[in-house]
């Protein structure tokens, strides 16, 4: 009997670990208010109830998508450390960069930290925002031992690029969009397939 009871856990918890990307996408195209657990019960393939036992409620799961989104960032952060010319903190910290480009081409990760934002005026979004965000920093800290003003314009470069491709910044022939995407590149979704 506790066999069972352990089994049945470890599978909900492989359930929801699988049903996040495939959340991510819907919260990512309609966000908080506008998705429905309908929504993503249909996009998993799985009933309404059975996304409401392995998350709880509709706020629980879209922190959950907040968490998973912040953790892909994070663990691609840690990669391109990895991979950076020399362990010099700009190079680590232009590695990053380059790899968040590359990340949120795609766009699902952007929309999801767009639309938590708008919604953290609720606690428990506000909060997964804020434990992401120290996720985030954490990892720049620890890995391209970057100093307080490194950091600050790590993540202030990584909001204009996210405000870049939003607003489809690149796309504008004039002066003022130019001012801001000016050494910036984001390879668009179709150059990453």
């Amino acid at each position: 009997m506790m066999t069972k009871k352990i089994h049945s856990r470890s599978t909900a918890e492989a359930r929801r670990i699988e049903v996040l990307p495939q959340a991510l996408c819907v919260f990512a195209q309609t966000g908080y208010y506008a998705t429905t657990v309908t929504d993503v019960a249909n996009a998993t393939g799985i009933s309404q109830g059975y996304v409401m036992r392995l998350f709880g409620t509709k706020l629980e799961l879209f922190v959950a998508v907040v968490d998973y989104c912040y953790e892909q960032i994070a663990d691609t952060l840690t990669t391109a450390a990895k991979h950076a010319s020399t362990n010099e903190a700009l190079d680590v910290l232009d590695s990053m960069s380059n790899a968040y480009a590359e990340l949120i081409a795609d766009q699902d990760l952007l929309r999801v930290q767009v639309h938590a934002q708008s919604v953290t005026n609720v606690d428990e979004v506000r909060e997964a925002v804020q434990r992401g965000l120290q996720r985030v920093v954490t990892c720049v800290r620890t890995h391209a031992r970057a100093n307080d003003d490194q950091l600050q314009r790590f993540i202030a470069y990584g909001q204009l690029c996210n405000l870049i491709i939003t607003a489809e910044l690149e796309s504008i022939d004039s002066d003022w969009a130019k001012s801001l995407t000016i050494g910036f590149y984001h390879p668009s979704s179709s150059e990453r397939r």
